[in-house]
């Protein structure tokens, strides 16, 4: 059996183990079923797959061995187990797998379910401990009224139990919708309780549904009820408190959310005030627009459509009259930013729930390509409307909007007033011509009524620096003939002899 870990994407270090494996947390007699060793052996047999990758989570790691050497035992394929993942664990890793020219992906444990192109891929969410019976009474505790529009979200360990979820509440609740995992060309499993398969209930949809009222998010797919909007429902979700959870409210920031904890066995209306967190990004979106200079940090080399959204970004910023240079180092932290102080923000690219990173530690803000729209695009207006997934904004996707085209009686510049400075700032609005076209000079007046602006404030910044590098200071430095060293290690050199 062969370990594959890659830590930065750029080397795949490889090490033979040993044939013993033993069961880690969990037991024998549930491992099959935990981990779904039939259907990953049907998957693996039906594809052809000769080299598989499994990618564990690091709290799932301790069964690893374990699975490979059941699926290599079955199938005859080589397996390789994939750790300390490039970027989020949620994300289908891609790179590390092709590292060791595997033909397919097993994913194990929570997942963002963002599509991925280059290979196959296979989800196994496993299980985690909920009780069922309090879950519906919670559920029922907070909805006393049978004839409520609810919408139940859940994280994919819990999807196991949404068959018989939905038997318990479907008779007393007519207006309960239960959403269903759907993602976009690959296979998911998860142990179920219930003889109704959850990926068969999926396929059940009603033939008459209008494309307004079938929503599909994150994975997720549900249908409204005839006559119904969004802002009708209220939505009842089932998983902890963390970055999923985040993701929907953000995205849903109209509906009201009640959560069921299952490692409390604990409900509660969520308090956080959605508009607070709203309003925190709109600051954000007013410092990305008094931003000159952008760094756009590459947080995905496995979400489809991650190298078109950098292109856009990198369109999109040039139109805007601004700078933009692209970064790709890894899980992003605060001394890797801080090299990099002419950055005036950054922008991420990741996958949903790895977009909103928390960067009040962080020397520069960093903001998610949504927002770097809104700052840039004219035509895109702040309505509280909040997109996550980078791959709607792209053209022919369904929250694309239009750069505005140039007016050809004005001068090409718009000015504005920062809500955040006081100061007048102006943008380059350039819808055809390259911004490298633009005059070469240092200074240039852009507009009688302002004073002159920089047009390289990169270069501006680096050569104000104090220390600007290592100089190489060619001719200046005399020529003197090589010597010879000393010999020998540290501890006793040949020419210092025995004391």
């Amino acid at each position: 059996m062969t370990t594959a870990f890659s830590s930065d994407g750029a080397q795949v270090i490889q090490r033979t183990l040993g044939t013993l494996a033993t069961v880690g947390s969990t037991g024998v007699e549930t491992l099959d079923e935990v981990y779904r060793i039939e259907e990953t052996c049907t998957f693996i047999l039906q594809n052809q797959l000769h080299k598989v990758a499994l990618q564990f989570p690091d709290d799932l790691l301790v069964d690893s061995a374990a699975v490979a050497k059941k699926l290599e035992k079955s199938t005859g394929a080589k397996m390789y187990i994939l750790g300390d993942t490039s970027y989020g664990s949620c994300c289908v890793d891609e790179v590390a797998a092709e590292h060791v020219g595997a033909e397919g992906i097993i994913h194990y444990g929570r997942a963002c379910l963002s599509p991925s192109r280059r290979l196959p891929v296979m989800y196994v969410f496993g299980r985690r401990a909920v009780d069922l019976e309090r879950c519906a009474e919670s559920f029922r505790e907070h909805y006393p009224d049978t004839q409520s529009h609810v919408i139940i979200l859940y994280d994919v360990v819990y999807s196991f139990i949404m068959g018989s979820l939905q038997r318990i509440l479907e008779s007393e609740y007519a207006n309960v919708v239960m959403s269903q995992i759907s993602a976009d060309g690959t296979q998911c499993y998860s142990p179920r309780q219930t003889d109704k398969p959850h990926e068969e209930a999926q396929a059940e949809t009603n033939p008459n549904q209008t494309d307004a009222q079938f929503v599909r998010k994150f994975g997720r797919q549900f249908a409204l009820r005839e006559g119904c909007s969004l802002e009708d429902y209220r939505i009842f979700y089932i998983g902890q408190e963390g970055v999923t959870l985040t993701n929907f409210m953000m995205t849903f920031n109209q509906c009201s959310f009640y959560t069921f904890d299952p490692e409390t066995r604990a409900g509660r209306l969520e308090s956080v005030n959605i508009n607070k967190a709203l309003m925190k990004r709109y600051y954000l979106i007013e410092r990305a627009k008094d931003s000159k200079v952008v760094g756009i940090l590459v947080g995905t080399l496995g979400v489809a459509d991650y190298l078109s959204i950098i292109d856009h970004l990198k369109d999109l910023i040039r139109k805007a009259g601004k700078k933009s240079y692209v970064f790709v180092m890894g899980k992003l932290n605060v001394p890797k930013l801080a090299n990099f102080l002419e950055i005036d923000i950054y922008v991420l690219v990741a996958c949903p729930e790895n977009s909103f990173l928390d960067c009040s530690e962080f020397y520069r803000p960093v903001v998610t390509p949504f927002e770097m729209e809104v700052a840039c695009n004219k035509n895109r207006e702040w309505t509280g409307e909040y997109v996550t997934s980078f791959r709607d904004l792209l053209p022919g996707a369904c929250s694309h909007v239009e750069f505005p085209n140039p007016d050809p009686d004005a001068d090409g510049d718009d000015t504005d007033v920062s809500l955040i400075t006081g100061a007048l700032r102006s943008s380059y609005w350039n819808n055809s011509e390259s911004q490298d076209n633009l005059p070469g000079s240092s200074l240039v007046q852009r507009n009688p009524t302002l004073t002159v602006a920089q047009t390289n404030p990169a270069a501006s910044f680096l050569a104000s620096r104090s220390w600007q590098g290592l100089e190489q200071k060619l001719g200046e430095t005399p020529v003197t003939k090589a010597v010879e060293g000393r010999r020998g290690i540290a501890i006793a050199y040949e020419e210092e002899g025995n004391s």
